[in-house]
């Protein structure tokens, strides 16, 4: 049993990696159902409780961080409500076309709330890039939160061999 746990647990990590970079894979909820499988595994003795809410609450972040940062990247540009809601409304749907659907729904879908709301193509632009900018910031900080992950189960595994 210890076994089949410690492959599914870094099946799991690995499948969550490549979420980090393909969103419509939920990233960082895998990794953190890996980690929680492998410490299950070690019956909780090299990774505890602690370090489980630590990467927990960095799962949380980086997951949060990720829907919100295209939203933020158009209201920093001074976007309207509408086109927030656009960025929000686009990124959901760009997650059925691909990691084209992904890059662009949120950039279409606040330039066409703003146009919408202001008539002014100009102004339409400004926010599709800041909400493109948003975005990149956010996968940013999503492999951030990855690689915290995948280090601090390293150096638990590293601390558990002395």
């Amino acid at each position: 049993m210890f076994t089949i746990l410690m492959i599914l647990g870094l099946i799991a990590l690995l499948i969550g990696l490549l979420g980090t970079i393909y969103p419509a894979i939920p990233g960082l909820g895998l990794m953190f159902a890996g980690a929680w499988l492998l410490a299950y595994a070690g019956d909780y003795q090299i990774i505890g409780s602690g370090t489980l809410i630590f990467l927990g609450i960095v799962a949380a972040v980086g997951t949060a961080m990720d829907y919100v940062a295209g939203m933020l990247g158009a209201k920093f540009t001074g976007a309207s409500k509408t086109a927030v809601w656009g960025a929000l409304i686009g990124g959901i749907i760009g997650v059925f076309f691909s990691l084209p659907g992904l890059l662009l729904g949120p950039l279409l879908g606040a330039g066409i709330g703003e146009f919408w709301a202001r008539k002014d193509l100009w102004s339409a632009g400004k926010v599709g890039a800041g909400t493109f900018v948003g975005f990149i910031i956010g996968v940013i900080a999503k492999v951030g939160c990855a690689l915290t992950i995948v280090l601090t189960l390293a150096v638990m595994g590293i601390i558990s061999l002395f």
